[in-house]
Formats: C-alpha cells, sequence, structure tokens
C-alpha cells in the first residue's frame, strides 16, 4: 500500500518562497502536486514521471515552481517561488502505480497525502 505524507506548508508573504516535500512509500510510477482553495475544484499544480524524469506544470505556476525528487529518499518536492495570494491553498501530493499520458487529471491517481494547508499574504 502506497503511502503520502506531505510537509512544508505554511503562512508566507507575497512573493516570498516555500518548498513543500511529499515522502512516498511503496512502488509509484508517477507523482504530482494539486491544490485546492475554498470553493474551487482540485486543480493541477506539477507533476513527474519518476523513471524519465518529465515534468509537466500548469500555466500558472510554471515560470515559478518547480518539481524535484530525492530518488534515494523517494521523496517529491515542489519548489515555489514568488508566491503569490491566488497560491493559496490546500495542496495535495498524489500518486499512481501507473504510467499516463498526462499528469493532469486528478481521478487518474490512486494515492493521495492529506494535504498541507499554503496561505499567501498581502
Amino acid at each position: 500500500q502506497v503511502q503520502l505524507v506531505e510537509s512544508g506548508g505554511g503562512l508566507v508573504q507575497v512573493g516570498s518562497s516555500l518548498s513543500l516535500s511529499c515522502a512516498a512509500s511503496g512502488r509509484i510510477l508517477t507523482m504530482a502536486w494539486f491544490r485546492q482553495a475554498p470553493g474551487k475544484e482540485r486543480e493541477f499544480v506539477g507533476g513527474i514521471t519518476l523513471s524519465s524524469g518529465t515534468t509537466d506544470y500548469a500555466d500558472s505556476v510554471r515560470e515559478r515552481f518547480a518539481i524535484s525528487r530525492n530518488s534515494a529518499r523517494n521523496t517529491l518536492n515542489l519548489q515555489m517561488n514568488v508566491l503569490k495570494p491566488e497560491d493559496t491553498a490546500v495542496y495535495y501530493c498524489a500518486a499512481s502505480e501507473s504510467l499516463m499520458s498526462t499528469l493532469r487529471f486528478p481521478h487518474t491517481y490512486e494515492f493521495w497525502g492529506q494535504g498541507t494547508q499554503v496561505v499567501v499574504s498581502t
């Protein structure tokens, strides 16, 4: 059974940086970050195919966020820079035992973390 544990959320000011981590146990092939703001649907942030290292990002974060992985620790990181108030959300780590043609659809992930809150204040 795959388990995901996120960490690193918090309250930060506009323009600052924050890093999230997701520690994974079990055999997984694909990982991603999603976020959900109050009253909104869960949206794709960024993802990675672990075997190839191929990444994909939402347009809204492409120039500001970066995904990296620590293979030895089976950890996925999300470095978030130049944070904006619209980045405020609960951030979720997701993982799948399958390879995907697209990383962007939440329903394709079998495993989810508990979520970590990010609040960007003005």
